[in-house]
């Protein structure tokens, strides 16, 4: 469990925000790192695993490269974005990520896609994040856990944006794996 450093990471007013996470990873063991990643996100001070998703499959964006296992997580927190997003790269680089090329291969890649109904654009943070609603990878995991969750700029829910997409997409990139665990 990390310590928060500073009590202005906490948010001062009002009850937990929920966000929701993307992991994904294609190096190692990825079956085990995600929920071992799950399980890191859930034991950080200010943030609580509320729901997960089960494990996918899917083809990987960028150059040549292994597949993918993807999930995506819910969790209530107190802290500010960008102090969740901190928290997340911490947890990355615990797991071995290593930044080296755009849509590379790595083992572990959280990505904070959502924080309540916020839109938030500053530097280095993108809340929603900007191509969620086209990607199969995470839209599939995500409405498995959050279907109702409105799109804070285009006002449509994670199914309805799951909708729009090419079904002959969907289902040539994105294949179930493994159910959720509790958690």
């Amino acid at each position: 469990m990390t310590a928060l450093s500073d009590s202005s990471e906490l948010r001062r007013v009002g009850r937990p925000v929920r966000a929701a996470i993307a992991l994904g990873g294609n190096l190692g063991n990825s079956q085990q790192i995600l929920p071992a990643a799950v399980q890191a996100i859930d034991q950080e001070l200010g943030i609580t695993v509320v729901a997960r998703s089960p494990l996918y499959k899917t083809a990987p964006v960028g150059p040549p490269q292994p597949d993918y296992l993807n999930a995506c997580v819910l969790v209530e927190t107190v802290l500010t974005a960008r102090s969740l997003l901190s928290r997340l790269l911490a947890i990355e680089t615990q797991f071995g990520r290593i930044r080296q090329e755009r849509w590379g291969a790595r083992s572990l890649d959280l990505d904070l896609l959502l924080f309540g109904d916020q839109i938030i654009d500053l530097p280095g943070l993108t809340v929603p994040h900007p191509r969620l609603h086209e990607r199969p990878f995470v839209l599939v995991p995500l409405a498995d856990i959050a279907s109702a969750w409105p799109h804070p700029i285009f006002g449509k829910t994670i199914a309805q944006l799951l909708e729009q997409l090419p079904i002959a997409g969907v289902k040539s990139s994105v294949e179930a794996i493994a159910s959720p665990q509790s958690p």
